[in-house]
């Protein structure tokens, strides 16, 4: 432990050595904004140093430097206006306005999408509103940015419907360990996030403070195994650079980060189903979660493009935090709950190792991501057996010319998810991605899980194809997404019906296109769900039946207007 102290100091104080100019707005986990700077690096036209493994960024901090966090495009038009900015005096104190922003979601059958924040996975017509404040003043930033939601939230033809008592009592087995509703109450859904928002004191390379902002950790752009945009952002403490870190041996990047969970107080299916007269659900404990995790890239400086890293996040009931292993995570093996002291402590850890190859000259990108849950192994025991409760993510992107006078091209995109366990055995222990027997809500915040979006036991395969000039994108979308193939299993073992998984086929359409001060974007997306919860078309009847589909229709609009 003590060397791992060390090292943690040892990178802090390489960051306080480096110089830096003082930190600038942060740009958005999954803005349009944010996918054109990632875009731009594969052509050469943004900071190469930046891993973007460890969000959100600062881009005016890189060395291409553009004039405007969010005018990073130089061939845009836009209209003048000094409304949105505000300087003191003597120019000590600034303030900017932030991008005003309005996405709206529809769903016609059933909920479908993920990576929207605050939105909750619903039926119907939602919306999120987001604007704010960004001021300046010495070492001291402060952005005002809350995020307020309001949904339909539709009733739906979902699983308390048309099943089995016996697929009920299995479902449970595995959903009352995690806080991951099917629908969230019966009635209109509304609330107000801090959104993001961040209170930070910077010094050269390094940024200290709170702050509310989502958080994504590691390479992938439709899933990541750690941190994602999928739920709300929680409130964290975080000690994190602002810039790459440029040392002897490369550059590095990272974060520590401290938090709060909180629980979205919904059962897993409403009403309550029962058992041989006794209700499924267990209520989970009316406890605070406590969060902390670290991420370190390394960028190799002998081989330009190559990143590297490791994360991992713990998480422990509040009550239950006690010495530096549990406010620090120093990348320590998982200790199994065998031991008394460890059953009553109560703690679960995600571990992940990444690389992103970025390659300027072929305009293109590989990247892959490995993961570890409550892995009790030790190094060399995780090599030898690497299957043991892992996921993982790979994918590339690649940029094509089509048209070098109007600086146009073809992004070709594609990315394969598996958080699917290789034994059903493992699923009866509770050894389920994101799904905990030690801490009841499992990996997930207001309801939602903080990692990939595609939930526990979920499998995906993505393909994207775009034309792309500056700030414009049009294209399609091809998705193979299979629901909860664990649960699935589980639920059928004994029979050995294994011949209905839920699997999700669709096709989209989406875009952004820039106008003035504008941003408009919007997908289009028609989802065929074959087994559609698993039903069979004669209900009750488990057993080599076939199954029912259902049609969705799935649209996202979106508007910002920046200053």
């Amino acid at each position: 432990m003590n060397k791992n102290i060390r090292f943690i100091v040892a990178i802090v104080v390489i960051i306080l050595s480096n110089q830096s100019n003082l930190l600038a707005q942060s740009l958005q986990v999954g803005a349009v904004t944010e996918d054109y700077y990632r875009r731009a690096q594969l052509l050469g036209k943004a900071d190469t140093n930046v891993s973007f493994t460890v969000r959100p960024i600062f881009p005016k901090l890189s060395e291409t430097q553009p004039l405007d966090t969010f005018f990073p495009d130089p061939n845009e038009v836009r209209e003048p206006s000094t409304d949105g900015h505000w300087k003191s005096a003597g120019g000590k104190l600034t303030i900017d306005a932030l991008p005003i922003s309005i996405n709206t979601q529809i769903n016609s059958h059933h909920p479908y999408g993920w990576n929207d924040g605050p939105m909750i996975p619903a039926k119907g017509f939602q919306t999120v509103i987001s604007g704010g404040i960004f001021a300046k003043q010495g070492i001291v930033t402060v952005q005002f940015k809350p995020e307020i939601i309001a949904a339909v939230n539709s009733p739906f033809d979902n699983l308390n419907n048309k099943q089995s008592e016996i697929i009920f009592a299995r479902y449970y087995d595995v959903y009352n360990n995690i806080d991951l509703p099917m629908r969230f109450g019966n009635d209109l859904y509304g609330k107000i996030y801090w959104g993001q928002s961040s209170i930070r004191l910077n010094f050269k390379a390094l940024s200290a403070g709170i702050s509310t902002e989502n958080l994504w950790w590691g390479p992938g752009i439709r899933n990541s195994l750690l941190m994602s945009n999928n739920a709300p952002g929680f409130p964290h403490l975080t000690l994190n650079t602002s810039r790459p870190v440029k040392t002897s041996i490369g550059s590095f990047e990272g974060q520590l980060i401290s938090g709060k969970l909180s629980n979205s107080n919904y059962a897993p299916l409403t009403p309550d189903k029962y058992y041989f007269g006794n209700n499924l659900y267990v209520p989970k404990p009316d406890n605070w979660r406590f969060i902390t995790g670290a991420i370190v890239t390394w960028q190799p400086k002998w081989v330009p493009g190559l990143f590297l890293g490791v994360s991992q996040v713990q998480q422990m009931y509040g009550n239950n935090v006690s010495g530096i292993t549990d406010y620090l995570p120093l990348f320590l093996p998982f200790s199994s709950n065998s031991a008394p002291d460890e059953a009553l402590r109560k703690k679960d850890q995600i571990t992940s190792g990444f690389m992103r190859w970025l390659w300027t000259k072929e305009h293109a990108e590989v990247y892959f991501e490995f993961g570890h849950y409550n892995n009790s192994k030790n190094l060399t025991q995780s090599f030898l057996s690497p299957n043991t409760s892992r996921a993982y993510t790979f994918g590339l992107r690649k940029m094509i010319p089509f048209g070098k006078a109007t600086d146009e091209n073809i992004l070709i995109g594609v990315e394969v998810t598996q958080l699917q366990e290789n034994s059903v055995a493992k699923v009866r222990a509770g050894n389920e991605w994101y799904v905990s027997k030690s801490i009841r809500q499992g990996y997930t915040n207001y309801g939602q899980v903080l990692g990939a979006g595609i939930g526990p036991g979920g499998n995906i395969q993505s393909l994207n194809v775009s034309w792309v000039k500056g700030l414009k994108r049009l294209g399609i979308q091809l998705e193979r997404y299979v629901h909860d193939n664990d649960v699935y299993y589980y639920i059928f073992y004994d029979s050995g019906d294994y011949s209905r998984h839920w699997v999700d086929l669709s096709a989209a359409v989406s875009g952004e296109w820039n106008y003035k001060n504008f941003i408009f974007s919007g997908k289009l997306q028609a989802i065929n769900s074959l087994n559609y919860q698993w039903y069979t078309k004669v209900p009750n009847d488990i057993l080599f039946n076939n199954g029912v589909n259902a049609f969705n229709f799935h649209m996202q609009l979106g508007a910002i207007y920046r200053f």
